[in-house]
């Protein structure tokens, strides 16, 4: 897995808290090509929304993020 590459492990404990965070990820945000762009769990699609922005929120300690539409104020 090319995106540990960027991570200093500190001890066992760390890294199950790596990996559960990425798994997590994996399943709950990160859309997959072969299941038509989809996330395994089924992240439900988001209408754009009048006068809403794209807000990012990390994932895995900010190696990934997760993209959503939130009303402005």
């Amino acid at each position: 897995m090319s995106y540990f590459y960027h991570v200093i492990v500190f001890n066992g404990r760390h890294l199950k808290k790596i990996l559960s965070a990425y798994i997590k990820y994996y399943n709950h945000d990160r859309t997959h090509l072969g299941i038509d762009k989809d996330t395994p769990l089924e992240r439900p699609i988001q209408p754009r929304l009048k006068n809403a922005r794209i807000v990012a929120t990390s994932r895995v300690g900010g190696l990934h993020h997760r993209y959503d539409w939130k009303q402005a104020a």
